[in-house]
C-alpha cells in the first residue's frame, strides 16, 4: 500500500504545483490593484479593500461551482470517453457565462447595502466605478475558470496557469496608463485600475478562446456539440454544494474577524497578520485539494477503483507535511514573521500568540480541504458540503466565541473553536471517503 502512496505523490504534485501557482496568480490581481492605486490615498486603497472582500465572496462561489467541471472532464479522460470532453466543456462555458452575470448581478446588489453596513461615505462616494468595472470582471473570470479547469483535467495544468498569469502581467502596465494617464490614455485614478483589471482578464481570456479554436493540440476539445440543458443541469447540481460551502467558509472567516475585532485595534491587526501569513501557506492545501479531486476522477473513469485510497493518502501525507512543518514555524518564529509586516510591539506579540493556535486550526482545515477534494472527485459533494457548513456554523463559531468571552481565551480563542471543528470535520470526511471509496472498488 505505501509503496503505491509514494508513487502517487509525484502525480499530485505534478498537478498541485500549477494550480497553486495558478491561484497565487488569482490573487495578484487584487494585490497589484492595492501597491498601485495606494499613492492616491487611504480612501482610494480602502475602496480596493471593501470591494476586494465583496469579490472574494463572490469569485470563491463560482470557483467552487466550477471546480465541479475538472471532475466531470476528468472522469471521462480516465475512461478515455474523448468525445465526452467537448460536450462538457461547451456546455461548461455557458454555465460559466451565466455564473458570471449571476455574479455581476450580486455585486450590483450588494452595492445598495454598503451604507447600511457601515462604510464610510468618502469611501462609497469614491468608487461607484470601480465597484461596477470589478463586478463586470466576473464575467472573463468565470470563463477563463472553466477552460483552466479544463485544461488542469486533460493534464495541462501549467497551460491554465500561464493564462491566469498572463492577466497579472498585463494588469500592470494597463493599471498604470490608465491610473496616471500615460501617453494616449486618460487619467482614471482608481477608475482606471478597475478597467485595467476587468481589460486584461478580458484579454486573457481571448488568448485562452483564440487557443481553444486554433490550436492543433486542442482540435478534439472543440468538436462540434450543441448545448445541452441536462448537462449544464448536471454540472450546476453537482457544483451548487461547492459554492454554498465557498460561501459559507469564506463567510465564517469575514464572521471571526468581526468576533476579533470587538477585542479592540491590536486584536484585529494582529489577526489581519497571522491572518495574511496563513492564507498564503494554506494555498499548498488548496492546490492539492484541486489535484486529488481530478486524479480521483481520473481513476474512477478508468476504473481503477484500487487507486483512490493510495491517492488520498498520498494527499494527505503532503498536506500534513506541510502544515506542520508551516505551524512549527509560525508557533516557535511567530514574533519575527509578524516583525516583518508591522513594528507595533502590541501587534507582534498579539500576533505571535494568534499563530499558534491559528497553525494548529489550519493543519485541521488543510486535511478537511483534501477529503473534500477527494469525495468531489468521486461526484460526492451535497453531504460533505454539509459537514463543512456545520463544522463552520454550528461549531467553530460558538464554540470559539464561548472560549474566547466565557472561557477568557480572547482572541486565540475564536480560532480554537476552529481547531475544535475542522478536527470532528475532517473525522467525518475520512470516514465518509473510506465508505465511498470501498463502494467504487466494489462496483
Amino acid at each position: 500500500m505505501w509503496a503505491r502512496v509514494r508513487a502517487e505523490m509525484a502525480g499530485i504534485l505534478g498537478l498541485a504545483l500549477p494550480i497553486v501557482v495558478g491561484l497565487a496568480a488569482s490573487t495578484l490581481i487584487g494585490v497589484t490593484d492595492s501597491l498601485m492605486v495606494a499613492p492616491l490615498g487611504a480612501v482610494a486603497l480602502a475602496a480596493v479593500g471593501v470591494t476586494a472582500s465583496a469579490l472574494l465572496i463572490v469569485t470563491a462561489a463560482i470557483w467552487g461551482m466550477l471546480s465541479a467541471l475538472s471532475v466531470r472532464i476528468g472522469t471521462a479522460y480516465g475512461a478515455r470517453q474523448g468525445r465526452r470532453i467537448p460536450l462538457i466543456l461547451r456546455n461548461g462555458l455557458m454555465l460559466g457565462l451565466l455564473a458570471g452575470c449571476a455574479g455581476t448581478a450580486v455585486m450590483g446588489g450588494v452595492w445598495f447595502l454598503l451604507p447600511w453596513l457601515g462604510q464610510p461615505e468618502e469611501v462609497i462616494a469614491a468608487m461607484p466605478a470601480y465597484w461596477a468595472m470589478m463586478a463586470l470582471f466576473i464575467v472573463p473570470f468565470s470563463i477563463l475558470t472553466v477552460f483552466k479547469s479544463a485544461f488542469e483535467a486533460i493534464g495541462r495544468p501549467w497551460l491554465g496557469t500561464g493564462l491566469a498569469f498572463l492577466g497579472v502581467v498585463l494588469n500592470v502596465p494597463l493599471n498604470y496608463a490608465l491610473i496616471w494617464g500615460i501617453g494616449p490614455f486618460p487619467e482614471l485614478g482608481l477608475a482606471g485600475a478597475g478597467a485595467a483589471s476587468l481589460l486584461a482578464e478580458s484579454a486573457a481570456l481571448a488568448v485562452a478562446w483564440a487557443f481553444w479554436a486554433k490550436a492543433r493540440s486542442t482540435r478534439r476539445l472543440r468538436l462540434r456539440r450543441g448545448l445541452d440543458v441536462t448537462e449544464i443541469g448536471a454540472a450546476l447540481r453537482e457544483g451548487a454544494p461547492l459554492g454554498l460551502l465557498y460561501i459559507a467558509e469564506t463567510g465564517a472567516m469575514a464572521v471571526a474577524t468581526l468576533m476579533i475585532g470587538t477585542f479592540g485595534t491590536v486584536a484585529l491587526a494582529g489577526n489581519q497578520v497571522a491572518f495574511s501569513v496563513g492564507g498564503l501557506l494554506y494555498m499548498v492545501p488548496l492546490g492539492v485539494a484541486g489535484a486529488v479531486a481530478i486524479r480521483v476522477a481520473q481513476a474512477r473513469g478508468g476504473g481503477e477503483g484500487d487507486r483512490l485510497r493510495p491517492i488520498v493518502l498520498a494527499a494527505l501525507s503532503m498536506v500534513s507535511l506541510w502544515m506542520t512543518a508551516s505551524a512549527l514555524l509560525l508557533a516557535l518564529r511567530g514574533a519575527e514573521i509578524a516583525a516583518l509586516i508591522t513594528s507595533d510591539p502590541a501587534v507582534i506579540t498579539l500576533a505571535a500568540s494568534i499563530f499558534a493556535v491559528f497553525a494548529v486550526s489550519q493543519i485541521m482545515d488543510g486535511l478537511q480541504s483534501s477529503l473534500l477534494g477527494a469525495l468531489r472527485g468521486l461526484s460526492d459533494t451535497a453531504w460533505p458540503a454539509t459537514v463543512s457548513l456545520v463544522a463552520y456554523w454550528a461549531v467553530a463559531l460558538p464554540g470559539g466565541w464561548v472560549l474566547a468571552r466565557l472561557a477568557g481565551y480572547g482572541p486565540t480563542g475564536i480560532w480554537m473553536g476552529f481547531v475544535v471543528a475542522l478536527f470532528g470535520a475532517a473525522l467525518a470526511l475520512a470516514l465518509r471517503f473510506w465508505r465511498q471509496s470501498a463502494l467504487a472498488v466494489a462496483m
